[in-house]
């Protein structure tokens, strides 16, 4: 959609924890979910929620600095992101978590048959000692959760949506870095 992700973008979305990768993987599995931010982002540019306030700003830009730890200067000088930009990546992780809530809501309206399918399927959750706690007990958890995968489900759904409706073109180097030309 006219936007243009560098290697350089995604070296700092995974250093700065903006996208998540497995443990052991490499950049290139950071490239979707970047791409699906940015997305996000243009969603966010269409429908804007209100912008966060400056002091949310700056405990997300904390938050953001706190996962890069003592190499923010080595990540900074590597990436050519400066506290602006880092400051600007807080914005829109606030924007992108606002809109989500707008557009999905926080909390969902389950029956009392989704939520007890959930406790059903997920015994694991809310087992205790070995012993699987009653529903009733924990009847107000299995909720939250069955919401929760709800409405990620729903989010989901709604990213493929975006990715086939947008224009996507990814390009990667065909050969290693320093390699002659092909010819």
């Amino acid at each position: 959609n006219g936007e243009v992700l560098t290697l350089t973008d995604v070296k700092a979305a995974v250093a700065l924890g903006v996208v998540e990768v497995p443990a052991g993987a490499g950049e290139a599995d950071a490239i979707e979910p970047l791409i699906h931010r940015q997305l996000v982002l243009a969603e966010v540019a269409r429908f804007a929620p209100p912008e966060p306030a400056e002091a949310d700003v700056a405990r997300e830009t904390v938050t953001l600095t706190a996962r890069v730890g003592s190499q923010l200067a080595a990540v900074m000088e590597s990436t050519g992101i400066d506290e602006a930009r880092i400051r600007d990546i807080a914005r829109d992780n606030l924007r992108i978590q606002a809109y989500l809530d707008q557009r999905f809501g926080t909390t969902e309206q389950l029956t009392e048959e989704e939520v007890a399918q959930y406790y059903r399927i997920h015994p694991d959750e809310f087992t205790r000692n070995g012993k699987l706690m009653p529903f009733t007990q924990v009847e107000p958890l299995a909720r939250v959760r069955a919401g929760t995968e709800r409405r990620a489900s729903q989010v989901v759904q709604w990213m493929r949506d975006l990715r086939a409706r947008g224009e996507v073109a990814v390009m990667f180097p065909t050969q290693p870095p320093g390699a002659p030309p092909e010819r």
